[in-house]
């Protein structure tokens, strides 16, 4: 660890896999911080649906930003870096817990810095995709800025409306703004605890977990934020189990449907988190110590690595 540097912690790898488990545990070892560096809890909606921590448990050690964005304020990478980068000054020891990889690569690779396309750019691109729907925007997108297009699937309508607000609001395209320079994080030390257990045991984990949810009030709470009415584009109105609950409250499908959906969608994802964190560059970045934990029992493997992270944090090694 260089004179300057402060020691950073990272949890991340797939939902379910135990990582707000193992952040308690070390912020309580340690004194430490617990920084959110999942998308879904940011927002104060859904406590239950997006595995937020308990009351009990943000009481135990200090939490930086789990709910504090509402449903119709959408999160995205450049607000939380540095919302993350002041809460990791504040901290002393920031300990970052999550398996949102494009919100950590923009944290450590850097972001551009794009400038806010402003209110009216955001409701234009609502109103367009609302009145003529995500393939007639892909379109458009891809007449007006072929270059962003080119990179957005034709059916992803949080992305397309992301990109044409930032069209209309700045007169560049995302593609534009992402080409410019940006600065990787500097002045930290970083460990990382990449959880990557078995595929089976993760599946059990998410099927144990959706049941807990719905026992403790998911259904309610989802009823709670389909009645406000919100866009249903907004990125909280596609969290996990959110779509599948939704049309049981429609009466479209049974609970025991919407639960056997959810916990396949959820498992589908987790397989794509996991290819994301083995191919992207901040996990094989050679600054970076990576430790993999890939037993089913994160208490045996917690064991193992701990001698290690005293040292590191600790500064001696």
């Amino acid at each position: 660890m260089g004179a300057s540097e402060r020691p950073l912690l990272i949890i991340a790898g797939p939902t379910a896999s135990g990582k707000s488990a193992l952040a308690l545990a070390l912020a309580a070892r340690w004194g430490g911080t617990i920084v959110n560096a999942d998308a879904m809890q940011c927002y104060r909606d859904l406590r239950v649906i997006t595995a937020r921590p308990s009351a009990a448990d943000e009481a135990a050690v200090p939490h930086a930003l789990y709910g504090v964005r509402a449903a119709a304020e959408p999160a995205h990478a450049a607000w939380w870096r540095g919302a993350a980068l002041a809460a990791m000054a504040a901290a002393k020891l920031p300990i970052l817990c999550g398996g949102t990889g494009m919100y950590l690569a923009a944290l450590l690779n850097g972001i551009a810095d794009l400038p806010d396309p402003g209110p009216a750019a955001r409701a234009e691109a609502r109103a367009l995709l609302a009145q003529i729907g995500p393939e007639a925007l892909h379109a458009r997108l891809a007449a007006a800025d072929p270059e962003t297009a080119t990179k957005l699937k034709p059916g992803d309508s949080q992305r397309l409306a992301r990109a044409w607000e930032v069209f209309a609001g700045t007169g560049h395209g995302l593609a534009y703004w992402q080409a410019r320079p940006t600065a990787r994080l500097a002045g930290w030390d970083v460990r990382m605890i990449l959880l990557d257990p078995p595929r089976e045991d993760l599946r059990k984990s998410i099927a144990r977990r959706f049941a807990a949810m719905l026992e403790a009030g998911a259904v309610e709470e989802v009823r709670a934020l389909l009645a406000q009415n919100l866009d249903p584009a907004l990125p909280l109105l596609r969290a996990h189990g959110v779509p599948e609950i939704g049309a049981y409250l429609r009466e479209e499908i049974s609970l025991q449907e919407a639960e056997r959906r959810a916990v396949l969608a959820t498992h589908q994802y987790t397989k794509r988190q996991g290819t994301w964190f083995r191919h992207q560059k901040l996990v094989a970045d050679p600054a970076m110590h990576i430790i993999q934990m890939t037993d089913g029992s994160v208490t045996q493997e917690i064991e193992r690595i701990l001698p290690e992270l005293d040292n590191f944090i600790n500064g001696t090694g």
